[in-house]
């Protein structure tokens, strides 16, 4: 069910429980669904408290491993950073405005895009 979540900025992370992908969601709410699908929940953090949050998650410098969260800007900020969950390896998974559906990309190409060229780094839940 993951490959046809639609990509729609309005749907962000919120409390609660966590609501019906099918409806679309933004790459955070993608990531953070798709974590807890595999038994990993932390609260729905938006980029830069993800990034700053030191109780639920780890810096991670790697290797990454399968379902650490990267953090991807145009800059070195978190605020507002592209999320993508880590499949291991050069490999993430990521739900885009640009594709408009769920893609794996390497490393390398998320580099090439002018919006994701730094990656910020990784958490890993604790």
């Amino acid at each position: 069910a993951f490959w046809t979540v639609p990509y729609d900025g309005a749907r962000i992370p919120t409390e609660g429980p966590l609501p019906d992908l099918a409806l679309g969601a933004n790459c955070q709410l993608f990531a953070y669904t798709l974590l807890a699908h595999f038994g990993r929940t932390l609260p729905r953090f938006r980029s830069s408290d993800l990034w700053t949050d030191t109780a639920h998650t780890a810096l991670v410098t790697g290797p990454f491993e399968p379902l650490d969260l990267l953090l991807f800007n145009p800059t070195l900020d978190p605020w507002g950073a592209h999320v993508a969950v880590s499949l291991g390896g050069e490999q993430a998974i990521h739900l885009s405005k640009r594709v408009g559906l769920p893609a794996v990309w390497s490393l390398q190409r998320f580099a090439s895009e002018t919006d994701y060229r730094v990656l910020i780094g990784a958490k890993r839940v604790l």
